[in-house]
């Protein structure tokens, strides 16, 4: 098995196959480029933080403000992660200060503006659905139909740059 196939362990075989086929064919890297030719230009993190409220704004208005968007260098090599939710609560003199933040590894500087959205609605849903369940995918979904396919997709553009090294 080729090293790269890690990045979609879990999936089933049908998936895992043509994906097999195209990196043992050498196809992988120019198959993605001609899946997505064009990379994002949301390269700042001021950008990128503008970026994530107007979707939010958008699909969760109601949801407690967000205090942090990032692209993040260490995160999937820790946390085997393409993206990071995490709230911290502090205790100021009484006052429960609350933070949501959002990471997104930083290999997404340099990636389809589709695989960022779909990484950005992954950690804005996880402000209203802490865990990974029917309530978390079909909010994902409310804010970016072509989530699951873009999930996938995620990970090829992982195997792609694993490729292009």
């Amino acid at each position: 098995m080729h090293p790269s196939l890690r990045f979609i362990q879990g999936y089933p075989e049908h998936i895992v196959t043509p994906v097999s086929q195209l990196i043992e064919s050498d196809r992988l890297v120019a198959w993605f480029e001609a899946r997505y030719p064009e990379n994002h230009t949301i390269k700042s993190e001021k950008a990128l933080f503008d970026y994530a409220i107007d979707i939010k704004n958008r699909y969760m208005k109601k949801t407690p403000p967000i205090s942090k968007v990032i692209y993040d260098s260490k995160i999937h090599i820790i946390n085997n992660a393409l993206g990071l939710y995490s709230y911290v609560a502090k205790n100021h003199g009484g006052k429960i200060k609350s933070k949501n933040e959002i990471r997104i590894a930083s290999v997404f500087k340099d990636a389809p503006e589709s695989l960022l959205r779909m990484l950005v609605v992954h950690e804005l849903a996880h402000i209203k659905e802490k865990n990974h369940d029917k309530a978390f995918y079909q909010l994902c979904c409310h804010m970016e139909p072509d989530y699951h396919q873009l999930e996938l997709d995620a990970r090829l553009f992982m195997i792609y740059l694993d490729l292009k090294k």
